[in-house]
């Protein structure tokens, strides 16, 4: 079967065009995207569409990329198709964002496309993705670790709210592209970011495929066919994902899920894994967890204790509450400062408490002294104003009944305060030195005892946010 007819299959297959459409081509100038913007062309009556293309200007290779937009230019006006540009800075994406730059190139690449597809009324965007770069991508996802989602490989359509991707080509192999850009005497460009071998990906295109070809001459089909056989079951899996996790989540917003911990804890793993893939998928800030990673949060789901918690790439967190389960990439809270008088009421909205303070002379009060939700301080040794903050580097305190100096960061660490927590631990200071660390312990220096006339007695209260505010 020639590739014309192999293509018109595909699209048949997978129900990519439906007739009466416009088209964006993802066209960079390489034999892939070449081969289909010319098959398309050919296949455009049979097929009733309109057909447009765009070149996505990366600015990662300046001195190749005019000769790249040319190229492109030329090949459309000889086909009488509307050629469009659109310029990205992956460079400053990435470092916004903690992306590689193949990261950012490709969300950019996927965001610039739908704009001008968007512009030019297009329903589908069709992309140069054939049956090798299917096969490479399985392969790297086992490397990395991936589960049946992963192992499912590219789509070969995937709806979206703008228009939706189509892969034309997924089941072309790399061999046919080339004898067919040859046999119609089209030219290509070579980009030469594919040629090095610092990505994965090129070193399984110039070592690994070649080998595994000879090994198995069917390779590719092999993939194929498992890949497919990998999305028949994600398509099942799918909607009972989905059913359940509409049930699971507490809280969502953009780097943050909230699960609840009752039905997760005693889940089948095989949907628990896909529940917390799902999940994590879904929510834009989480990036950078694979599935080594979905292991761990469920170990920790399953064995873990309340409080426990554990740090994952992008300063991504999983911890285990009472009863939720919350994964998060935001930035960990830092508290502000804050002035102490007395009596009177401080609320550290930070650390989700209130301070109520008062001045007693009851010296009956000893058993407050440890500091934990109440305090007793000798009001003259620690006198106002006095000041409550985060921690800073150089802490050091006389913890309570400790009998000598000690880091503050060391004493975090032997109380096993999550990291994360420690900018919010409150620190009642006088003079810059440690009185009280708020919740845990006080400072020696400032213990009433026979001598002390006038008691500041310290006293904490959660603070219950109302309306989620």
């Amino acid at each position: 079967m020639d590739i014309l007819n192999k293509v018109r299959e595909t699209i048949q297959r997978y129900s990519m065009l439906s007739g009466r459409e416009n088209v964006l081509i993802g066209l960079s100038g390489g034999p892939d995207s070449v081969c289909l913007l010319t098959i398309l062309y050919k296949l455009r009556s049979d097929l009733n569409i309109n057909l447009y293309a765009a070149y996505i200007d990366h600015g990662l290779r300046p001195a190749e990329t005019p000769a790249e937009i040319e190229f492109c230019r030329e090949l459309c006006n000889s086909k009488r198709i509307m050629f469009l540009t659109k310029a990205v800075d992956v460079k400053a994406y990435a470092k916004k964002n903690g992306l590689n730059k193949q990261e950012a190139a490709r969300e950019l690449r996927y965001k610039a496309l739908n704009e001008i597809a968007h512009e030019t009324g297009a329903s589908k965007i069709a992309l140069g993705h054939n049956a090798d770069d299917q096969a490479e991508t399985v392969l790297m996802r086992l490397i990395r670790g991936a589960g049946h989602s992963g192992l499912a490989g590219i789509p070969p359509v995937r709806n979206q709210k703008a228009a939706a991707i189509i892969r034309p080509l997924i089941e072309i192999e790399r061999k046919e592209i080339e004898e067919f850009i040859e046999k119609e005497g089209a030219g290509f460009i070579v980009d030469s970011s594919n040629l090095g071998d610092e990505y994965l990906r090129n070193k399984l295109r110039s070592f690994i495929m070649p080998s595994l070809k000879k090994t198995n001459p069917d390779f590719i089909k092999t993939v194929l066919r498992t890949s497919d056989i990998f999305r028949d079951e994600e398509r099942y899996f799918e909607v009972i994902v989905t059913k359940t996790l509409m049930k699971l989540i507490a809280n969502k917003t953009g780097k943050t899920i909230e699960l609840f911990l009752v039905p997760l804890e005693t889940m089948d793993t095989v949907i628990l894994r896909r529940v917390l893939r799902k999940a994590i998928d879904e929510t834009s800030g989480l990036r950078g967890i694979s599935f080594i990673h979905i292991e761990d949060i469920i170990k920790l789901i399953k064995k873990g204790k309340s409080g426990d918690r554990i740090y994952l790439p992008k300063n991504v967190r999983a911890i285990k509450g009472y009863s939720t389960m919350v994964i998060t990439s935001e930035e960990p809270k830092r508290l502000g400062i804050y002035v102490m008088d007395a009596p009177g009421e401080i609320i550290l909205k930070e650390s989700s408490m209130i301070i109520n303070s008062e001045i007693i002379n009851n010296t009956e009060l000893d058993d407050y002294r440890n500091g934990k939700e109440t305090a007793l301080i000798d009001a003259d040794k620690a006198n106002f104003p006095l000041i409550i903050r985060g921690r800073q580097s150089g802490d050091y305190f006389y913890p309570y009944g400790f009998g000598k100096r000690k880091k503050l960061q060391d004493y975090f660490v032997d109380e096993k305060i999550p990291r994360d927590e420690r900018d919010t631990v409150p620190i009642l200071t006088h003079n810059n030195n440690i009185v009280w660390v708020i919740g845990h312990r006080l400072d020696d220096r400032c213990r009433i005892d026979k001598s002390t006339k006038r008691i500041l007695k310290l006293k904490l209260q959660p603070l219950k946010f109302k309306n989620g505010g």
